[in-house]
């Protein structure tokens, strides 16, 4: 992450209240609306993510959404340090919050305001007041104002209260003493402040050069400064690493820096590579990527009723006709009943009402027609349904018949668990493969036509 722009800190109350007001003023009559209609983020995600210093544009995020293996997207709303500032963000309104919201995307709103005193780069002179007097008093207001102007601008692009705001601490020299306490005292009061505006207090620093600070002062005055809630460790795994796809084995989330019962589980994410161009869907974007497990990570949701009693989740499916018996005939039996195919009492014998239901089905589906049900007939019918995109890091009821197919047309044997992770990625590969698609690993409309056309 990156900063820029200077702007005095004693004398930037009134003209930094005048600008949020100038700058929230033609995103007012949206802001409500757009903040009513958007689900608290990132909340409880388990994932892949990416920030870029300006705002992608919607075709290059719907780019990312289908092909990508990221989530989550980090944004700069505010900020007078931001290296891309509100004259370059001109893609960042309510409309484009909304849409990658609901496009199943997790938002990180990110904030690079005042940097530490000793924070060391000529060319970015705004800095947190460097006086001790009445317990850093002046480090304590600028936190307020930071943490006062984020949760305007948050509003105004309707980001729900109860989403997390993320401050951006470059790193300083954490053993200068004064330097040091006046960067916790103005983010104390920067999470304090943003809990009165009940949104979620996050912050991205440095393992070695700032987050190792402010776990001492967790443990050894544990009274004394208000933590935020969550954090966003910068520790770069070794250049060896970049060659692994995000979609392998995630990096750690423990660090050499940070003592392990802090903001674990479920309060940490990890930049593990800075600047680089990934390419997706045609699309290249220069970004850091990111590992997030925060709030309770990727639920699975509830199991979605099928037929009581009725097991439907199998590591792979059979190929069934008249005659056959077994715990599969009647999951295929429930199937037909949901579909209004089956009447009659659901048994473990394929009797010629399970034929005929079958055969409607596969007719219907532009399937043979022979009363047999097939890999293509189960595919067909375990993925039935709406169709999101979901990849790693999504969870629920998509996910589940996402794995079910998966199984009845290639015989993965994954664990029907309602989580997309890297098992069911690889499998969604293969599957892709194997009926000429590109291998994105991501279950993107194209995908679900597949499935839904019983193609095996």
């Amino acid at each position: 992450m990156s900063l820029s722009v200077p702007r005095r800190a004693l004398t930037r109350g009134v003209v930094l209240l005048t600008s949020v007001l100038t700058a929230v003023a033609g995103l007012t009559t949206l802001s409500s609306p757009a903040e009513a209609a958007n689900r608290v983020t990132p909340r409880h995600f388990t994932g892949y993510g990416f920030d870029q210093c300006k705002t992608p544009t919607q075709a290059e995020m719907d780019a990312w959404l289908y092909s990508s293996p990221y989530f989550a997207v980090g944004v700069y709303i505010a900020g007078d340090n931001r290296a891309c500032g509100d004259a370059v963000q001109t893609e960042l309104t309510p409309e484009w919050i909304s849409t990658q919201l609901r496009n199943g995307w997790r938002v990180l709103p990110i904030t690079v305001g005042p940097q530490a005193p000793c924070y060391v780069n000529p060319k970015k002179k705004d800095r947190i007041a460097n006086d001790p007097a009445r317990d850093y008093a002046a480090a304590r207001a600028e936190g307020r104002l930071e943490a006062r102007d984020t949760g305007a601008r948050a509003r105004a692009l309707g980001i729900a209260e109860g989403s997390t705001l993320w401050y951006d601490i470059e790193a300083f020299d954490v053993d200068n003493e004064v330097c040091r306490e006046s960067t916790l005292h103005f983010l104390s009061a920067w999470t304090r402040t943003l809990h009165k505006r009940d949104y979620v207090s996050g912050l991205y620093a440095s393992a070695a050069r700032g987050m190792n600070a402010l776990d001492d002062a967790r443990v050894s005055r544990p009274r004394h400064y208000a933590m935020p809630d969550q954090i966003w460790v910068a520790e770069w795994v070794k250049e060896d690493d970049y060659r692994r796809p995000p979609t392998t084995n995630p990096p750690s989330l423990y660090s050499g820096y940070l003592r392990d019962d802090g903001w674990f589980p479920g309060g940490r994410m990890r930049q593990y590579r800075g600047g680089h161009d990934e390419t997706y869907g045609g699309v290249r974007i220069n970004i850091d990527t990111n590992y997030l497990d925060l709030g309770r990570g990727t639920r699975p949701g509830k199991v979605g009723r099928t037929c009581k009693g009725v097991r439907i989740d199998f590591p792979t499916y059979r190929r069934l006709r008249l005659g056959h018996k077994g715990a599969q005939v009647k999951a295929l039996q429930c199937l037909m009943q949901r579909k209004g195919l089956y009447e009659g009492k659901l048994t473990y014998r394929y009797t010629k009402r399970t034929q005929r239901a079958v055969r409607t089905y596969n007719r219907a589906q532009g399937l043979t027609t022979n009363g047999v049900a097939t890999a293509t007939t189960w595919t067909a019918a375990l993925s039935s349904g709406g169709s999101p995109v979901v990849k790693i890091g999504s969870g629920g009821a998509a996910v589940r018949r996402v794995q079910r197919a998966v199984n009845a047309a290639t015989g993965a044997g994954l664990v029907v668990d309602g989580i997309f992770g890297p098992a069911t990625t690889r499998a969604v590969r293969g599957y892709q493969k194997q009926v000429g698609l590109r291998r994105t690993g991501v279950v993107a409309p194209d995908t679900w036509l597949r499935f839904q056309a019983g193609d095996v």
